[in-house]
């Protein structure tokens, strides 16, 4: 039995490092391809509109940039870690490979604890501010992945070789641990609140998603009130950051005058049926799929964010046009 066990043991230490580097890997990808449609302004590929809603939320950006990307630099630092010793030979340079593999240990258990700690954090956050109300559909695959990476890691790194001092390991983990949990809460504490003298744009419960504050100027404004008198319309949701960014063209002040139609059902004031009925014509009419934001000006149909330009052209606007950008 003890025989069986020392076996079991010694071939998870072999290949613990390569195992964790391939996750590492893994969760890079899936970190990566979140990351380079956000910077790219195009669309993550969502099974259900509310896997979107999450990855389109406050909670993930940080620091102005797409969360994912710290998750792809935490996920390539991780993989470093794991397969950097193995690149040493440890024939011509065994104390090099020796010392390498002890530090980077530490620093695999130290980087992995704080990754699915961090984790946990976003999972209770998918269930509470998404699931919850949103129901299953909410449910973030891209989301359920990156927590299960960090936690098989942890779990690697914990079993995956015969730690000298679990004493001082434990409670080098607790102290990273209480870092993460105090960063966390500090980073994210500010989202979902108002801010004053800003254009704050809601889901339906109030829950702040993105805040405007860039200040319009006459022409926007102009823009704005002409854009409504021609009967034209933006039709969009709130969670969109792309309607987001067309939003903040117009600035504060336009936005009280701007032609808005909210889309999605649990949105404030929405009318998802009259979005649904125009996207059905749009998609007869023009065999295009509709999606957010669409602009009806004039009977013409304009998709995805415009320039302020754009929409003076398309709806004859003949105000001033010195837009702040």
């Amino acid at each position: 039995m003890s025989r069986r066990r020392s076996k079991s043991s010694s071939v998870l230490h072999r290949w613990s490092r390569p195992a964790i580097g391939a996750i590492a890997t893994l969760g890079a990808i899936n970190t990566a391809y979140i990351t380079a449609t956000r910077l790219l302004g195009s669309e993550t590929a969502c099974p259900t509109e509310g896997c979107a809603k999450v990855l389109s939320s406050p909670y993930a950006t940080v620091f102005g940039q797409p969360l994912a990307l710290f998750g792809l630099i935490a996920y390539i630092v991780m993989a470093v870690f794991a397969l950097g010793p193995l690149a040493i030979n440890p024939t011509e340079k065994k104390q090099l490979r020796i010392d390498l593999e002890n530090k980077t240990w530490l620093l695999l258990f130290l980087g992995s604890t704080a990754m699915m700690l961090f984790s946990f954090y976003l999972m209770y956050i998918m269930v509470t501010k998404f699931v919850v109300p949103l129901g299953p559909e909410a449910v973030c695959i891209y989301c359920i992945a990156s927590a299960f990476f960090a936690t098989a890691m942890f779990v690697l790194t914990l079993m995956g070789r015969a730690w000298d001092d679990i004493g001082q390991l434990l409670f080098s983990g607790v102290i990273v641990g209480l870092i993460t949990i105090i960063a966390t809460l500090a980073v994210y504490a500010p989202i979902g609140q108002p801010v004053a003298e800003a254009y704050n744009i809601e889901s339906g419960t109030g829950e702040v998603f993105f805040s405007v504050e860039k200040e319009s100027s006459e022409a926007e404004i102009e823009l704005a009130k002409h854009l409504k008198s021609v009967g034209a319309n933006m039709y969009g949701a709130y969670w969109c950051p792309h309607c987001y960014d067309q939003k903040k063209l117009f600035g504060v002040a336009a936005l009280s005058e701007m032609p808005y139609v909210e889309c999605s059902p649990d949105g404030k004031d929405s009318q998802p049926q009259v979005c649904q009925d125009l996207f059905t014509k749009i998609e007869k009419e023009t065999g295009e799929k509709a999606g957010f934001p669409t602009w009806d000006v004039n009977g013409k149909y304009l998709f995805g964010s415009q320039s302020l330009e754009e929409l003076a052209q398309a709806s004859g606007y003949q105000g001033p046009q010195d837009f702040k950008q």
